[in-house]
């Protein structure tokens, strides 16, 4: 049953991004263009994705042991310092957002309508997650 509401609950998240624009690279293109034509209606739809997630993170992080509604443990981060390796990721990440417009659960949406080019983007994001583990096991 888990894996059923999972699968659903995927799908609902998909319809979301579709129905949004969220998955359009054009549309994310736009809102991340401050100085041109900017489209701010991204910005409400991240607007109601952190008010409807608000409450739920809350009781999260200030719970002692916080489980999934299966009971299924919630591991969440005990690092929670700003450094050099967010930062770095973060601008990476950024960098590929604005370059491609493309975020990493679109980009699966996007296959999903057909749009192959995106795999040039997904190809790209997974050698990155390839480079950075063989990264952190070297360096460890």
């Amino acid at each position: 049953m888990k894996n059923i509401l999972a699968f659903l609950f995927g799908g609902l998240f998909s319809i979301g991004l579709i129905l949004s624009g969220m998955s359009n690279p054009e549309k994310v293109l736009n809102f991340l263009d401050i100085f041109g034509h900017w489209d701010p209606s991204l910005a409400f739809v991240m607007l109601g994705a952190i008010a409807v997630a608000f409450i739920p993170f809350q009781r999260v992080v200030h719970h002692h042991a916080p489980k999934t509604l299966y009971g299924d443990v919630i591991d969440l981060p005990k690092n929670n310092k700003i450094d050099s390796k967010l930062l770095i990721g973060s601008l990476i990440f950024g960098i590929g957002w604005g370059i491609a417009g493309i975020c990493p659960a679109p980009s699966l949406t996007l296959i999903g309508l057909g749009y192959y080019q995106v795999l040039y983007f997904i190809i790209a994001m997974f050698a990155g997650l390839l480079i950075h583990r063989k990264w952190m096991e070297r360096n460890s």
